[in-house]
C-alpha cells in the first residue's frame, strides 16, 4: 500500500465489497472491458481529433509502456498538467495502466502550485503542453525541476523542446502491463485548499470506479449518453460523476470543450448530441443569457449544477431558458455526493441538494460540540461512505483536525436535512471563495497579497456576483510606504505582483479597497463578516 495512504478500516472494506460497491477491477481494466464491446465507436472527441475506443486504448497502453521505458512504475506519482484534450485522457489511463498514480493539476496552475504538487506528492514525473494561451509550461517545468528533488522526468505535449516528448511515448512499441490492485491508490485529486495550499485526495481504482457508476445511475446515463466537459477535466465533477471518464467506462462519449463559452459549446453540444455535462452556476447563468442570441437544442441535455449555491431563481431561469433538465449537486472531491433525481419535484430540484448518491453513505449534521441536530437545523456536515476518503494523502497533522476518531470527514459545511432526507447547503466554515468555476483559498491569496512592499494588512473576502460566482475582493493596509489618500498601489499593479510570484490568474482580485484598519472580533481574528457589511454599505451610498 502506498506509504501516506490512509485505508478504509478491514470491517468497513469487507462491507463495501460484499455489497458490490467495490468490485475489484482497475480502471483501465474497464475501460478495456468498455473498449472490448465497441472498439470502433468513437469514444472522445476534442478541437483537433475524433477517436475510436480501439484508437484511444491503443494509444494509452503505448504511452504506458512508454513510461515504463522512462522508469516510471507502480505507486511513482505524475503531476498531469493537461488542458481538455484527447492526451490527458490517454496520458491518465496509461498511468492507471502501470499503477502509477496522477496528479492532477488545472490548466490555469502555475509554478507556485505545480512547485506544490510536486513536492506534496514526490511526484517523480511532469506531463504538460508547450505553450497554452500565451504560456510557456516548458520554462514553469525548468523552475520545477530546478526546485523539486524528486522530478526525473518531464514530458511535454507538443514541442518538447530539450525534454521528452509526449508524440514520442505515444510511438512506443505496446508491451503487456502489469497487475493492478484495485485496492491501491489510482489518482490524486486537488482539495480546495482551506489552509492556503490545495491537500492531496487520495482514490483508489474501487472507489473512484463505484464514484462513477453510482453518479451514471443517479443521472441515467449509459452507453448512449454523450459527456461534455466544459470545465477542466481534472475537476472531479468533470472527470468522474459520472464526467469524461465515466462516459468512456459506460461505453458513451466524452466531448472535450477547449472552452466554456457558448461561442464555443454551443455547435458541439448541437454538432455531438450532447445529452450531458456539468457547470457551475455562474456558467449556467452565462448559457442562459446567451441562447437566445446563439440558439441551440437542448432539450435531450441534463446539467448538472454544482460547485457553489444554485439557488431557487437561478435554477428556474436556466432550465426555462435553456430547455433542459437541471440537477442540483453538491459533491467533494474527498467523496460524498448528494444529488437531486430524475422525477424530484421543482422544490427539490431548485431548492436542495438532493439525496446521497449510495445507500451506506453516512451523513450527520452537527453543533459546534459534535452534537447530532435534528432536521431542518442547520450545522456542520460529517460523512463517511465506500467513496469518502479516510485521510488526505501523506498529511498526518491536517487529518487530526479533518476527520473524527470514528472516520467521519468534516466537511467544513454548514447545512440540513430535511425531513424527507434531502440536503440543504447553507454555507460554509471554511474561508473559500468560488471564483470563476473555481475554489479560491482567501488565506493563500492573503499571503501573497502581504509580501507586496506597501501592504502591512491584508484581508480577502468573496462577494456573491452573478458572472463570476463570487468577486475576489481584497481590502489592504498600507504601510509607511504610502498613505490611504494617495497610495501607490492599484489593483493593476497588485495583480502584476501577483502574477509575478507564479499564482494562477484565477486568483487574481476584481476589486481592491484601500482602507485604515481592519475590523477584529474580540480574539483579535479579522472580522469578515464586518467588512462584507463594510463593502455592502460603501456599495448602496
Amino acid at each position: 500500500m502506498l506509504d501516506g495512504f490512509v485505508p478504509w478500516p478491514p470491517e468497513f472494506a469487507d462491507r463495501y465489497r460484499r455489497a458490490g460497491y467495490w468490485n475489484g477491477v482497475s480502471l483501465r481494466q474497464l475501460l478495456a472491458d468498455s473498449a472490448g464491446s465497441r472498439p470502433d465507436k468513437i469514444a472522445a472527441v476534442d478541437v483537433q481529433r475524433r477517436v475510436t475506443y480501439r484508437e484511444l486504448l491503443a494509444e494509452a497502453d503505448r504511452i504506458a509502456s512508454g513510461l515504463l521505458d522512462l522508469g516510471v512504475g507502480a505507486r511513482d506519482r505524475v503531476v498531469v498538467h493537461l488542458p481538455n484534450r484527447i492526451d490527458f485522457l490517454t496520458t491518465v489511463i496509461a498511468l492507471f495502466g502501470i499503477g502509477a498514480i496522477p496528479v492532477l493539476a488545472l490548466p490555469g496552475h502555475r509554478r507556485e502550485e505545480i512547485l506544490h504538487l510536486t513536492r506534496a506528492s514526490g511526484a517523480v514525473a511532469y506531463v504538460g503542453p508547450d505553450r497554452l494561451q500565451g504560456f510557456d509550461f516548458r520554462a514553469l517545468a525548468r523552475d520545477v525541476r530546478r526546485e523539486a528533488s524528486s522530478l526525473r522526468h518531464v514530458v511535454i505535449a507538443g514541442d518538447a523542446e530539450e525534454f521528452t516528448p509526449l508524440s514520442e511515448l505515444a510511438e512506443t512499441a505496446a508491451r503487456e502491463l502489469p497487475p493492478v490492485d484495485a485496492s491501491e491508490v489510482a489518482l490524486l485529486l486537488l482539495s480546495g485548499g482551506t489552509t492556503g495550499v490545495p491537500k492531496l485526495i487520495p482514490r483508489t481504482h474501487d472507489d473512484y470506479a463505484y464514484n462513477i457508476r453510482a453518479c451514471a445511475e443517479v443521472v441515467e446515463f449509459d452507453d448512449s449518453g454523450v459527456y461534455l466537459a466544459a470545465n477542466p477535466v481534472p475537476h472531479n465533477a468533470a472527470l468522474g460523476c459520472p464526467g469524461a471518464l465515466g462516459a468512456l467506462l459506460l461505453g458513451g462519449k466524452a466531448v472535450l470543450a477547449a472552452n466554456p463559452s457558448p461561442d464555443h459549446v454551443f455547435p458541439l453540444i448541437q454538432r455531438e448530441g450532447v445529452t450531458l455535462t456539468t457547470l457551475v452556476p455562474a456558467l449556467a447563468l452565462l448559457w442562459a443569457d446567451s441562447v437566445a442570441a446563439k440558439p441551440v437544442d437542448m432539450s435531450r441535455m441534463t446539467i448538472q449544477v454544482g460547485s457553489s449555491k444554485f439557488g431557487p431563481a437561478a435554477a428556474d431561469r436556466v432550465s426555462k431558458n435553456l430547455g433542459c433538465r437541471i440537477m442540483n449537486v453538491y459533491g467533494i472531491g474527498e467523496g460524498l455526493i448528494t444529488h437531486t433525481r430524475i422525477g424530484d419535484p421543482p422544490e427539490v430540484v431548485f431548492g436542495t441538494e438532493g439525496r446521497p448518491v449510495c445507500p451506506d453513505d453516512e451523513i450527520k449534521i452537527v453543533d459546534a460540540d459534535d452534537r447530532e441536530v435534528g432536521p431542518d437545523v442547520t450545522g456542520e456536515l460529517l460523512t463517511r461512505g465506500p467513496y469518502t476518503i479516510r485521510g488526505y494523502f501523506a498529511a498526518p497533522e491536517v487529518n487530526r483536525r479533518s476527520f473524527t476518531a470514528d472516520g467521519f470527514y468534516r466537511s467544513g459545511d454548514l447545512a440540513r436535512m430535511t425531513g424527507d432526507g434531502n440536503v440543504v447547503i447553507e454555507g460554509r466554515l471554511k474561508d473559500i471563495i468560488h471564483h470563476l468555476g473555481e475554489k479560491v483559498s482567501a488565506e493563500e491569496v492573503e499571503g501573497h497579497v502581504l509580501t507586496h512592499p506597501l501592504v502591512r494588512d491584508t484581508a480577502v473576502i468573496g462577494v456573491p456576483d452573478d458572472e463570476l460566482d463570487e468577486r475576489l475582493c481584497v481590502f489592504v493596509v498600507l504601510g509607511s510606504g504610502a498613505s490611504a489618500s494617495t497610495p501607490d498601489i492599484t489593483l493593476r499593479t497588485l495583480r502584476e505582483h501577483i502574477r509575478q510570484r507564479g499564482l494562477a490568474s484565477y486568483k487574481f482580485p476584481d476589486e481592491l479597497i484601500v482602507v485604515p484598519d481592519l475590523p477584529r472580533t474580540p480574539v483579535g481574528k479579522i472580522d469578515k463578516q464586518a467588512l462584507k457589511a463594510q463593502l455592502k454599505e460603501h456599495q448602496t451610498v
